[in-house]
């Protein structure tokens, strides 16, 4: 644990909170300008749906692969190299002409993006202690508001009115800008390279014991089940809109404008309340709470816009509230040592659930003659199952502090050996 003066670190956690909010925006947008995309290139809800999946597919596998190195580096220097790197990404994407391109461009940006989004978690978890977690984990969520109020409703604006590329070329302005503020805001973190990294070769076997530890798996499972069910519905619902409601691309904007709005102050007040009264009660009264809006927006009647409005701020509000509770319990499951190669881990598994949820989803849409989207009634409940799920499933997970692990619980020692089995890079 690092000791930062408490407005210092204040001010590291809302310049990580920008860091994700280049990473939200950069997945968020592809699902406003879906309808531009798919005319753009001539492709079916499920292709669309495909491109979306390129992203977190890769970004879990590159995520998975970061929990064997993540620890090997200094925090700052490994989160500049990935966040450049996430820049030549964007501008791949803003200039891909077809299809192939760009699926191979989203997954460069998955590749990126799942290295920046476990290094950011690890920062946090290694600067801020467990009481004042859940207030840090609702400050970085905020990066989802910010999104939602300024880079997606602007993204989707100049997509509307110029191409669908420009948001591109905008977020690879934004993070360049960002990147730069990284390099001079945030500190050398290195405390944890004091002890001895083992060899790579060692590294995979100490990975099987990460990803098969019961409490990993507990919680492994949880985050899977969760994004799974919220990606059945979130990519498809501009689509949708446009497709069955006639709403116009540009006004989609608004509404994330208003979630985002909303979300933006929302987020940190339950990161608050749930410090204060529970993460898991929290997380439990918000996922009750959000199984009625998704079976609103999946079965939509012909509302007027300016009700859609309130209600999809309403929903944003709604679904966020399980996420910051659900993160700030994750960071409390691993013990100290291994606890950056478990984020960089769970991050795999939430893009793998966020990567299958918009590809299941999009298997079970299709287009009618008229070129109305068909099938997201069955998502809905689909969606619903699996979060009532993740309700019961979160009494399984434990913490660290809950049930003490001695230090040898994820490596054992070779009956010959004469020093303990290498565990994952840092970890020794």
């Amino acid at each position: 644990m690092y000791a930062l003066p408490q407005a210092r670190e204040r001010r590291l956690i809302w310049l990580l909170a920008l860091v994700q909010f280049t990473l939200i925006m950069d997945f968020m947008v592809m699902m406003p300008l879906g309808p531009q995309i798919m005319t753009a290139f001539s492709i079916s809800p499920s292709k669309f749906a495909a491109a979306v999946s390129a992203y977190s597919w890769c970004s879990g596998l590159s995520a998975l692969l970061a929990a064997t190195y993540i620890d090997r580096f200094d925090r700052r220097k490994l989160l500049l190299v990935a966040y450049l790197l996430f820049a030549l990404s964007n501008v791949a994407c803003a200039c891909a002409t077809t299809y192939p391109l760009l699926l191979a461009s989203r997954a460069f940006a998955g590749i990126t993006g799942g290295v920046l989004g476990a290094g950011v978690m690890a920062i946090v978890a290694d600067i801020v202690p467990v009481e004042r977690r859940g207030a840090a984990t609702g400050i970085i969520m905020t990066g989802f508001s910010m999104a939602a109020i300024a880079g997606v409703p602007a993204g989707v604006m100049i997509g509307a009115y110029f191409h669908w590329s420009a948001p591109f070329w905008l977020l690879g302005a934004l993070t360049l800008t960002i990147a730069w503020a990284t390099a001079r805001i945030v500190p050398s973190l290195s405390e944890h390279l004091s002890r001895r990294a083992p060899a790579l070769a060692d590294t995979l076997p100490a990975l099987g014991r990460l990803l098969t530890y019961p409490r990993h798996v507990r919680a492994f499972a949880l985050t899977f089940l969760l994004m799974l069910a919220h990606m059945l519905v979130i990519p498809f619902i501009s689509p949708m809109l446009v497709a069955n409601h006639s709403v116009a691309p540009g006004h989609i904007s608004l509404l994330y404008m208003a979630g985002g709005g909303a979300t933006f102050f929302t987020s940190r007040a339950i990161g608050r309340l749930a410090d204060r009264i529970g993460h898991r009660v929290v997380f439990r009264f918000f996922g009750v709470l959000a199984l009625a809006p998704v079976l609103v927006v999946t079965h939509l009647p012909n509302v007027p816009f300016w009700v859609m409005v309130p209600g999809f701020a309403l929903f944003l509000v709604i679904s966020s509230g399980r996420i910051v509770p659900m993160q700030a319990i994750l960071t409390t499951v691993p013990d100290a040592k291994h606890r950056g190669a478990f984020l960089s881990a769970n991050g795999a598994v939430q893009s793998l659930g966020t990567g299958c949820g918009a590809w299941l989803g999009g298997l079970m849409l299709s287009t009618d003659a008229a070129g109305h989207i068909v099938g997201y009634g069955l998502n809905g409940w689909v969606s619903v199952v699996l979060a009532s799920l993740a309700l019961v499933w979160v009494g399984q997970v434990r913490s660290a502090g809950a049930h003490a692990i001695t230090s040898n619980a994820l490596s054992t020692p070779s009956p010959s050996a004469s020093t303990p089995a290498s565990e994952l890079a840092g970890e020794a």
